[in-house]
């Protein structure tokens, strides 16, 4: 839920994630990421729900930046990804809560489909399966989609992963670090409905071409000692602006 310049769906996405019934607790962190739109002036309108915390960046840093101070804020035992620009149906999160309930999964990535009407173009499309093909091969895995906001997964592990990459390459570099790690997203299908560039979508070819290099540049790189905690869980979903 990218909190960056998204005055026109920043109240209905709040909405949306406070309104679906969720199967345990949850907290809703904001971090506006530099807005320049009057998104800022909507914050005090919004009302006071506990469960909501929001937190202003002084100036752009980039969504991975943003979703790095939400994960130090969070409370919750799970985070996952929710973007402000309702690509995303938040009603689709309980799908991906369900595998962690279940005992079936500890991460958990929400899949998109791309057809004729929710595909922004055809070379964006090219471009998250040639990306996710990449990391298939790098890694020996098989995945579906790389690039999906719908991340599901421990607190203390996506913490533990150190993700460092302020753009849009935080998604080639969270995915890159857990299947460097051996650990294998169940995937669940989600709705998607992609907006156009005159609607304000900001990811480009260039995005494509740096998480290529974020890949490679795990796949050489020494694999980290990893520590798993289990237990009960609060849910936190970050929402944080590119």
């Amino acid at each position: 839920m990218p909190v960056y310049n998204e005055r026109a769906t920043l109240a209905s996405a709040i909405k949306e994630v406070l309104n679906v019934n969720f199967q345990c607790e949850i907290e809703l962190v904001i971090v506006d990421d530099g807005s320049t739109d009057g998104t800022r002036d909507l914050y005090p309108s919004l009302g006071h729900d506990p469960r909501v915390i929001v937190h202003m960046h002084d100036r752009n840093q980039g969504k991975g930046a943003a979703v790095r101070t939400a994960a130090t804020l969070a409370t919750g035992d799970y985070v996952v990804m929710c973007d402000a620009d309702l690509e995303y149906d938040p009603a689709d999160i309980p799908a991906l809560l369900a595998p962690v309930l279940g005992g079936d999964a500890r991460v958990v990535y929400g899949t998109r489909s791309f057809g004729s009407h929710n595909a922004y173009s055809l070379l964006y499309v090219l471009g998250n399966k040639g990306v996710t093909m990449f990391a298939n091969v790098m890694f020996n895995s098989y995945i579906s989609d790389l690039e999906t906001c719908f991340k599901l997964m421990p607190a203390d592990l996506y913490r533990e992963l150190d993700i460092r990459e302020t753009g849009f390459g935080m998604e080639a570099e969270i995915t890159g670090k857990l299947l460097k790690r051996r650990i294998r997203p169940y995937e669940v299908s989600i709705t998607y409905k992609a907006r156009s560039r005159e609607a304000g979508k900001k990811l480009t070819w260039r995005d494509g071409v740096e998480a290529l290099w974020i890949l490679t540049k795990i796949k050489v790189s020494r694999r980290p000692r990893t520590q798993h905690r289990l237990g009960a869980f609060r849910l936190s979903f970050v929402v944080a602006g590119p």
